[in-house]
């Protein structure tokens, strides 16, 4: 028989039946255990993220971005705990977006767990001064800080009052021609 006289459809039919026959063999004890691993992978990444700082979260260089790739990989399986079938990953997916949402709404409603979680804004330069002990504990150097300040129109750091790390991994920068407070 000629390929091409295979109708579009029957291939499509065939498709379409192989995804719908992979799920069929999910039990809802298997779903459950999806959404046990994947919330363990959650919140094991958010504190593995914590602890290593918030560099990786607004400055990512190409090394912290396959690390990040990485371990995106490296989870995947643990998520959905070995069961490749659609409805796994949809059950892992939907697990992650609601976790996302608690996670947002806790944050929202307690401010300090979010603190705790997200911590909080470091000063890195103070009237022209670099702050070395603050960059080395957010794991910055001086170019990366450099590079930030460029980012924003400061050739260096003579003129700025106060650049600060925010909590999400950006630079903020207070002039001297601003009015103090």
């Amino acid at each position: 028989m000629d390929i091409y006289a295979i109708p579009i459809y029957a291939v499509i039919e065939d498709k379409v039946a192989d995804v719908v026959s992979a799920t069929n063999g999910t039990s809802a004890t298997s779903l459950l255990v999806v959404v046990a691993c994947t919330t363990c992978v959650y919140l094991s990444v958010t504190l593995l993220l914590r602890i290593f700082g918030r560099r990786q979260l607004g400055q990512l260089t190409v090394l912290d971005l396959v690390v990040v790739l990485l371990i995106g990989s490296a989870v995947e399986t643990a998520m959905i705990h070995g069961d490749l079938s659609l409805l796994a990953g949809l059950t892992s997916a939907a697990t992650l977006l609601i976790l996302n949402r608690a996670m947002t709404f806790t944050f929202l409603h307690s401010a300090r767990f979010s603190h705790l979680v997200n911590g909080g804004p470091i000063l890195l330069v103070h009237n022209g001064r670099v702050i070395e002990e603050h960059l080395r504990r957010v794991g910055l150097t001086r170019d990366d800080l450099d590079e930030g300040l460029r980012s924003r129109g400061y050739s260096d750091t003579g003129n700025v009052r106060e650049a600060v790390l925010e909590t999400d991994g950006s630079i903020s920068v207070i002039d001297d021609t601003n009015p103090k407070h």
